[in-house]
Formats: C-alpha cells, sequence, structure tokens
C-alpha cells in the first residue's frame, strides 16, 4: 500500500478551487477543466509541466522542502494544508512504508490526576483518530451520550467521528452538526496524512466510508484540519443547551504516538458556566461529612 492516491486527489482538488483570475493569469472562455491546468500550476510554481504532472500523480518521494514550498505557495494552501502536503511527502519515503506500526503508548498515572484536579473544565486526551484515551468526570458527563451509545459500547472506546457520523442521536447533541462533521473528517484526514499505514486508523475509514454517505462525501473534499480550537454548541439532556470554548494542546508522549489534551469551558459569569457548573455537581462524588466535635 502507497499514499500516491492521497497525494494525487489532493492536490487536484486543491488545483480545482482556484481560477485563473484569483492568480493572476489570463482567463479564456474556451477552458474546458474547472480551476486551473496542470501547466498554470507548473508556471507558478516555477517547474516543468511533466515535473508538475509526475507530482500529481503521486510521485513526491524525495522531492526537496523547496520545490514543495514552491508548490503549496503556488496553490494558495493554508497552513494546515501545507503541513498535510508535507507530511504525505514524508510519509512516500522508503524508509517511512516500512515503519513499524504505530504503538499506543499508555496513559501516565500523571496524566490522570493533571485531568482529575481540572475542575470548571471538561478536560480529556484524545489520539489522531479520535479516540477518547482518558477523561476528567466533568468531560464524561459533558459528553455523556456519546459514552452511553452503541458506538462507543460496542467499540470499547469512545470516538468522536464514529459516534458524530454513526449515531443518529449525535444530530440532537450537537447544535452544529454538519460543522462538526467536516471537523472530525478533516482531522483524520490530516492523521492519514501523518499516518498512512496506521491499520486501526484504516479500519475506521472504511467503517465510516462504508456506513455514512455523509463521510463519503466529506472524506472526498480532502479538507484538513489539524489546529483544534474554537466555540462548541452542545444541547446537553441534563442541562440543556451549553456554549464552550475549547483549545487542544499537544501532550508528549513515548514513542511514536501523537496525543492531545482538549479543554471544554465557558465564558464566566454567563448561564453557561452555570450549567456547566450544574453539570460538575451532579456528578460529583458525595461528600463525608465532618466529624462532630
Amino acid at each position: 500500500m502507497d499514499n500516491r492516491s492521497d497525494i494525487r486527489d489532493f492536490l487536484a482538488s486543491r488545483r480545482a478551487r482556484l481560477t485563473p483570475d484569483q492568480v493572476g493569469l489570463p482567463t479564456s472562455s474556451r477552458r474546458r477543466v474547472p480551476g486551473l491546468r496542470r501547466e498554470e500550476v507548473a508556471v507558478l510554481a516555477g517547474v516543468s509541466t511533466e515535473w508538475y504532472t509526475r507530482l500529481e500523480k503521486g510521485h513526491i518521494a524525495g522531492v526537496s522542502e523547496e520545490v514543495l514550498d514552491a508548490v503549496a505557495l503556488a496553490l494558495r494552501l493554508d497552513d494546515d494544508e501545507r503541513t498535510y502536503l508535507f507530511d504525505l511527502a514524508r510519509a512516500a519515503r522508503p524508509a517511512r512504508r516500512q515503519a513499524a506500526r504505530k504503538r499506543e503508548a499508555p496513559i501516565a498515572p500523571a496524566v490522570q490526576w493533571m485531568l482529575d484536579s481540572i475542575t470548571m473544565s471538561a478536560a480529556f486526551v484524545r489520539n489522531g483518530r479520535l479516540d477518547v484515551l482518558a477523561t476528567n468526570p466533568l468531560a464524561r458527563a459533558l459528553h455523556a451520550p456519546m459514552f452511553a451509545s452503541e458506538t462507543t459500547t460496542g467499540h470499547g472506546r469512545a470516538n468522536f467521528a464514529r459516534y458524530h457520523l454513526l449515531d443518529p442521536s449525535s444530530r440532537d447533541f450537537f447544535v452544529d452538526w454538519d460543522d462538526g462533521a467536516a471537523s472530525s473528517v478533516a482531522l483524520l484526514r490530516a492523521e492519514a496524512g501523518r499516518e498512512p499505514y496506521d491499520k486501526a486508523l484504516r479500519d475506521l475509514v472504511g467503517e465510516l466510508s462504508t456506513l455514512s454517505p455523509e463521510f463519503r462525501t466529506l472524506w472526498a473534499s480532502h479538507d484538513i484540519r489539524i489546529s483544534h480550537h474554537g466555540t462548541k454548541r452542545l444541547h446537553h439532556p441534563d442541562v440543556g443547551d451549553l456554549e464552550l470554548t475549547y483549545q487542544s494542546v499537544d501532550l508528549p508522549t513515548a514513542g511514536r504516538a501523537v496525543y492531545d489534551i482538549s479543554l471544554y469551558t465557558a465564558e464566566p459569569g454567563t448561564a453557561h458556566e452555570e450549567r456547566l457548573r450544574l453539570l460538575g455537581s451532579l456528578t460529583a462524588p458525595d461528600q463525608p461529612r465532618p466529624a462532630e466535635l
């Protein structure tokens, strides 16, 4: 297996979204293809048409960073898309093709202690496949519908993409369902660029492709998302509507595993903070009564 089809489809999709006017090239009414032609991208990147055609067919191993930068600039890739292109190039190198299957690192006790010490934010650790590996109590309560879903109980582990795209109840839980689905698929696409030979990831993509028409459409768009932050709106069955700010940061781990910690919190002084506080109180363990003096 190689990643040439991903390289081909990604570059072709980025080329198709640009017009000559956008990049300062002359236009013609006789154009037969949407977007730029290969020869136009080649001119913008300062390479031959034959060379760019070969690159777009997936022959990217050994291409220098300078040339990849020129192609990224010609196609007007954003930072996440540029990172994805470089990841595809690294994964195509012969040494990477023989890389051992990525092993998951166990969550260190100190990481779990840290999560548990966070009381006013829902905090959890996830991997690049969007599996949830560890949570604090508030994160588990916040995502209670996902943890109760058959998409979780049937696999032994919660996965945001699987719940989002395969459980109909997710449409009630995620207020902005379409945006969340697109974000989940874009995050998986970025992980596929980093780890195209990860069997668990390929199995997940295969499962979602088979069972979800929405996933197939979004996967074919080749949209990429690496940085993960923004606003999330949820409709929680216990406390109602929540609008939360979320941010993910990388978690250093042993080996080649790539994890991050995500934090969901509410703006202070708002009704959303009160509802999040209420949710935390509903799940807090009973406190022992103080001994009488």
